[in-house]
């Protein structure tokens, strides 16, 4: 299903209890809310997913979960967060048998980084153990991969399929997208900037704001690629707003609350992670109006 990657892919958040727990029984009314709001696909066990909270065990029963909620209406990208070579290749062969069309990887994002070398080697060495297409996840600060260095890596690792591109700097995005070979998939996580992102050509979005504000994130992606930049524009001005108020070290949690008041069970962070702000429910809840959406909330587990 790697072919059928492009457009909108909302990262799914994962549901825990106010104690924690995974609660698995949770995922599938996300993911029925998501393929209902017109996603090309989605992600699950990223960093909007809290995935560097999970454990291998629970990895898995997310992955099983989401691939089987998903009953092949949409392709699934399984996120991978970890600091080592040897346990990315567990998470990969965990989840290879479950059809997920491809990993999603961040480089290793301790406070050592890898020279370039040792980075082409990282991903070099998961494909080889996993032999499942991989898409760069270009997110961590102090690991974070030049243009350069994102290419070579595309060169010499076939199953480096592509790259989700974070960070706010459009530059280093339309640099990336003018430098790429022409069949690797260059999708785009600057929230703030999905409008500019689609009309440079990415090949879609994986993104918090998506998994916020799913069907207004596809009438976004829509307007484009149809050419009515009038209507992208207003979108990418209301999901501004939207993002703006969502944008912040618990932003997992405050897309958690945006998903609650569109009828997604509310769930909770995973600890120490605070939920949403009194300030900040407020301003999430204008935005959404804004985008002409309106509470509908359901009750925590």
């Amino acid at each position: 299903m790697t072919s059928e990657l492009k457009g909108v892919i909302p990262p799914m958040t994962t549901p825990f209890r106010a104690d924690g727990e995974l609660v698995l029984d949770a995922v599938k009314a996300q993911v029925d809310f998501l393929v209902a709001a017109g996603s090309h696909g989605l992600a699950a066990g990223g960093s909007t997913g809290e995935g560097h909270t999970l454990d291998p065990e629970e990895y898995r029963d997310l992955m099983q979960a989401t691939v089987d909620a998903t009953a092949g209406r949409i392709p699934v990208v399984a996120g991978i967060i970890v600091d080592s070579t040897r346990d990315a290749i567990r998470r990969g062969r965990m989840v290879r048998d479950l059809g997920v069309a491809a990993l999603q990887v961040t480089p290793v994002h301790y406070l050592f980084k890898p020279d370039d070398d040792a980075m082409v080697r990282h991903f070099k060495t998961m494909a080889d153990e996993t032999g499942m297409p991989i898409i760069i996840y270009n997110v961590v600060p102090w690991s974070y991969l030049s243009p350069a260095l994102l290419v070579r890596i595309m060169t010499e690792v076939p199953l480096v399929v592509g790259v989700k591109q974070s960070a706010g700097d459009l530059k280093l995005f339309a640099d990336l997208m003018i430098t790429a070979p022409r069949d690797k998939m260059i999708f785009s996580a600057v929230d703030a900037l999905m409008y500019p992102s689609y009309a440079l050509g990415a090949a879609g979005s994986i993104a918090a704001i998506l998994a916020a504000a799913p069907k207004a994130s596809v009438d976004l992606w829509n307007a484009v690629k149809v050419g009515d930049h009038a209507t992208a524009l207003d979108l990418h001005q209301k999901l501004l707003v939207l993002w703006n108020a969502m944008i912040a070290d618990n932003l997992p949690a405050c897309t958690k609350f945006a998903q609650s008041l569109q009828g997604v069970p509310s769930m909770f962070p995973r600890q120490p992670m605070p939920v949403a702000s009194a300030a900040q429910q407020v301003a999430i809840t204008k935005a959404l109006a804004g985008l002409g959406i309106h509470a509908s909330v359901k009750g925590a587990a």
